[in-house]
């Protein structure tokens, strides 16, 4: 257990901080989930629209430094490629 003031005031904050960055990751992965399922579908039209809700969120967890920024262009490049090749294919 932490001794100084300063250490209990750091478990506290990192307890509120694991519990916010919590909740902002499981947004983020329920948006990606969602144009998953539409992939998954088959509905390009449905995928692109739930690309562009997802986008934000992703970006947001980037400025709020819960994903890198590197991860974050990876996922939604990944999407993206993923969405063209429906709309090829079809």
């Amino acid at each position: 257990m932490a001794n100084h003031k300063s250490s209990k005031k750091r478990i506290r904050r990192n307890a509120n901080r694991t519990v916010i960055n919590g909740a902002r990751m499981s947004r983020i992965r329920t948006f990606i989930k969602k144009v998953e399922l539409a992939l998954g579908a088959g509905d390009a039209k449905q995928a692109e629209t739930a690309l562009k809700n997802a986008q934000p969120e992703i970006s947001r967890g980037v400025s709020k430094g819960i994903l890198h920024k590197n991860t974050a262009a990876r996922k939604i490049s990944r999407l993206t490629s993923r969405i063209k090749a429906l709309k090829n294919a079809a």
